[in-house]
């Protein structure tokens, strides 16, 4: 049995500061932390964490993923291409817009292992997500590709 779930993430009660976290302390947690702290860039670490979040969410279609993307701030997402097995998710104003660009580098696997997570809950588990194109590869968005297996 899980500890928390995401249901347990909705209750927030301070009163002060209220729900929200600045985004440069997201980025600071992800990026210097995790990316620049952890061996292989926190890899292994930001799938496992974003696939355990992605399959905690409360969804049962890719609408549904698509829509808890951009409610969670996430990105905004729209689908560029699809076929059966495979599906191409634009991610426009993705946390990492505005990062200073360094090619070769890509760093919103967390983000995608979130919607593989979600994903896997109505595909029987079945279904891979690699990122594609990233902001801070100089890219002019981000996405990814999701492949059904």
């Amino acid at each position: 049995m899980d500890l928390f779930t995401y249901e347990d993430m909705k209750l927030i009660h301070r009163k002060t500061l209220g729900d929200s976290v600045p985004l440069e302390l997201f980025r600071s947690v992800r990026l210097i932390g995790m990316y620049q702290g952890l061996p292989m860039k926190g890899a292994s670490t930001t799938k496992t964490v974003g696939r355990k979040i992605g399959q905690s969410l409360p969804v049962e279609n890719m609408e549904e993923v698509l829509s808890f993307f951009k409610e969670l701030k996430i990105g905004i997402p729209s689908i560029i291409e699809s076929t059966e097995k495979e599906i191409h998710i634009r991610i426009d104003d993705c946390f990492c817009k505005g990062l200073p660009t360094h090619p070769g580098n890509k760093t919103c696997d967390l983000e995608g292992a979130i919607l593989e997570g979600a994903i896997s809950r109505f595909n029987n588990g079945k279904v891979m997500v690699k990122e594609v194109k990233c902001n801070v590869n100089g890219d002019p968005y981000c996405e990814y590709c999701i492949k059904l297996l």
